[in-house]
């Protein structure tokens, strides 16, 4: 996937030092003659270049975090725009380069050793609006009150119960909230979507994973204290107390583009890297000790 990039979109954090990042960046477009510009987000980032829009963009890069590089994915998503992920501090999942790899991986991208991999997403229906999420969807209780979820499979009832809600996510959100909230970690290569009850008020109420094609059905009821609605950590509505709301969901295998690298990390040594999964106390306290008994051999 060779070529010339004419005009690259940058997405920023709007805290970090992005200096030499941003520097190597424009020395680079500058040889391919090329235009940088800066995408619109939420984030509260200062102004680098002239402002431009993902549709007119080749490549757009992510300077920042995982939440940078989902704030681009969302971005570059409807027009079909590769993301490069470039983590400025700690490499978190998405990011594909730290800051100090962007200078040998933006060859790569001249001479076209990359691979597009498809980030698949979550899209919720509801009325006339689609919620598109690439982590999670989250329904969850406004205040102090509890919300009732019902979840329909394939037109058929599941479950219905009280709590403080539901995270819907897709294979890559599950190691995010639904991991936290106590849901399972699909592994790379898994497809689908899994559902995960927040605290709920009794009953049995596993968290479910469905296939691809499922019709999966979620309605919301909510409490005194109304609830709120969550795409990637983003509240996109709030719904007072009174009407129930419905949404229908979809996996989609194909939301974004991501840029890969050779050389990668993996998801599963990523996630023992950020200690997001940590070995039990027992076996680390027996590694402990076989480590103490051949340093006391080679010793002696």
């Amino acid at each position: 996937m060779a070529g010339t990039f004419d005009r690259i979109g940058i997405v920023v954090h709007p805290t970090r030092d992005l200096g030499g990042a941003i520097g190597t960046l424009r020395e680079w477009a500058d040889r391919q003659g090329a235009q940088v510009v800066q995408l619109s987000t939420n984030l509260d980032a200062p102004e680098l270049a002239p402002r431009g829009e993902a549709a007119d963009c080749d490549l757009i890069v992510a300077l920042g975090g995982d939440g940078t590089t989902l704030a681009a994915l969302h971005l570059a998503a409807p027009a079909g725009k590769p993301v490069l992920g470039v983590a400025c501090g700690s490499l978190g999942a998405l990011a594909a380069v730290t800051a100090e790899e962007l200078p040998s991986a933006l060859d790569c991208m001249e001479r076209g050793d990359w691979v597009a991999r498809a980030v698949p997403g979550l899209v919720a229906d509801h009325g006339d609006d689609d919620l598109g999420a690439i982590n999670d969807l989250v329904l969850v209780r406004g205040g102090a009150g509890q919300v009732t979820i019902e979840i329909e499979i394939d037109g058929e009832r599941l479950i219905r119960y009280a709590g403080d809600g539901l995270v819907a996510s897709t294979p890559l959100g599950s190691t995010a909230y639904t991991l936290a909230a106590g849901g399972p970690m699909l592994v790379p290569g898994t497809s689908g979507l899994v559902l995960t009850p927040l605290a709920p008020h009794g009953g049995v109420c596993p968290p479910v994973v469905t296939a691809p094609g499922t019709r999966v059905v979620v309605t919301i009821r909510p409490g005194h204290d109304g609830a709120r609605v969550e795409v990637d950590g983003q509240v996109r509505f709030e719904a007072p107390r009174g009407d129930p709301h419905a949404f229908s969901l979809r996996y989609e295998p194909e939301f974004a583009v991501l840029v890969g690298l050779g050389g990668g990390e993996s998801m599963i040594a990523g996630l023992r890297r950020r200690r997001l999964l940590v070995d039990s106390p027992r076996v680390q306290a027996r590694d402990d000790r076989e480590d103490a008994a051949r340093d006391t051999v080679t010793k002696s």
